[in-house]
């Protein structure tokens, strides 16, 4: 679901109310009227439970026939409308009747209230009128000054429309007749909208708008029929069949055809829109293409490979350090051994020459030619020097002396 500011949702509330109420009428005592210095009429209207805020604006005022008195029962005629700031709604009055019915009245209301029971007046069936109609017929009196109105309202909002006018009688005895043929015949025609209308008058001179014949025509036509009769305070029997009501005739020239300058600001808006929203778009386009272009320039191959031998350059200098550092340490420690190594060779040799020298005393002391004792002899056998306990009988041994070696075989062996 979509959250509406204030402002929006008054302004769909708004656009509800007039369409749904675009005419009404309200029927009830008048209450707190004040008369303000713009001329604008400011009012309540209740009854026993309820009360109505109402508003007659001046151009409305200014045509009423009677004064406005507190607690006059009076029948309003208008449309709702909500003042979107405060989100309060009123009525706007068009025109105000006291309460009370005369001949034409009672027929009036006899009528309105039959083809209501019909469905005449059912707001389902109200077409909807195009927003740039291209071909509009008039049903009007050629010579009244209602369609000079209209004409010059049509020049001055649109002039791209083509306007036909159907001049008939619009008063009498045979206007309603008139009236009648006319809107079927020029519903034929292809028309985007038919204009029914006449100048202001009495009921009596606009009692043709009040005829069934009328009504008929207007129900059964194809074409969106708008009724603009008479002035904002006069009602027909055509304005509740017609697909709209306008107030007046020029009012419905108004309502069918757009305003030329209106069109023209509202294109310079979309245009401003337009290039509002291409330069944000732009910029967006350009912040993200930033974006892209640094995180690329992060995560790029160049970037990698810069980074990659970055890394190779920080290991070669580390590794020459290192290995300058090792020469460094291996330098001092040749310098050293080399200092130390005549002494240790010096050691190491007088060291040998000692164990020589002792190793010549042992064999010297050892060596059977140099030993000088008498019935002494070395014992061998297999050219092995043994201990001669380790002889058995029938061995054969060497016994040597200092100056003879006899070979010998054991004849008997005791243990001593």
């Amino acid at each position: 679901m979509n959250v509406l500011s204030v402002s929006s949702l008054n302004e769909q509330i708004k656009t509800l109310l007039e369409t749904t109420f675009s005419r009404v009428l309200v029927e009830g005592e008048l209450s707190r009227i004040t008369f303000h210095n713009s001329g604008h009429i400011y009012f309540t209207l209740k009854d026993s439970t309820s009360t109505l805020k109402a508003v007659m604006f001046k151009g409305n005022a200014s045509k009423l026939k009677f004064q406005l008195q507190e607690g006059q029962k009076v029948i309003l005629d208008g449309a709702i409308t909500l003042y979107k700031p405060r989100g309060e709604y009123q009525i706007n009055c068009f025109c105000i009747q006291p309460s009370g019915q005369g001949a034409l009245a009672l027929a009036y209301e006899q009528l309105k209230q039959k083809l209501s029971d019909k469905g005449y007046f059912a707001p389902e069936i109200k077409k909807q009128l195009p927003k740039f109609p291209k071909k509009i017929a008039l049903i009007t009196s050629a010579t009244g000054a209602a369609l000079q109105d209209m004409l010059r309202v049509a020049n001055s909002r649109y002039r791209a429309v083509e306007i036909d006018v159907y001049d008939v009688l619009v008063q009498g005895d045979s206007a309603a007749l008139s009236i009648a043929n006319a809107i079927a015949v020029s519903d034929t025609k292809d028309y985007d909208i038919i204009v029914i209308g006449r100048g202001g008058g009495s009921i009596e001179d606009l009692w043709a708008f009040n005829e069934e014949i009328v009504a008929d025509a207007v129900f059964k036509a194809v074409t969106p029929i708008i009724s603009a009769v008479g002035h904002e305070i006069d009602w027909v029997i055509s304005d509740f069949v017609a697909d709209l009501r306008s107030p007046t005739p020029s009012a419905a020239m108004q309502m069918c055809l757009p305003d030329t300058n209106e069109l023209y600001q509202y294109i310079d808006a979309l245009s401003a829109q337009l290039t509002q929203t291409v330069l944000q778009k732009t910029f967006n386009a350009k912040q993200e293409l930033v974006h892209i272009s640094n995180s690329y320039s992060r995560h790029s191959i160049e970037k990698k490979i810069t980074q990659k031998l970055q890394e190779i350059k920080q290991i070669k200098e580390s590794f020459a350090q290192t290995v300058s550092f090792k020469i460094q340490s291996f330098s001092k420690e040749l310098e050293n051994i080399k200092t130390r190594f005549p002494h240790v060779i010096d050691s190491k040799i007088n060291i040998a020459q000692n164990q020589v020298i002792t190793l010549q005393k042992m064999l010297e002391s050892n060596n059977p030619k140099l030993k000088s004792k008498k019935g002494f002899a070395q014992i061998s056998k297999d050219s092995r020097v043994i201990d001669i306990s380790s002889l058995h009988v029938d061995d054969i041994f060497e016994a040597q002396s200092d100056k003879v070696s006899i070979s010998a075989k054991v004849i008997k062996r005791n243990n001593i």
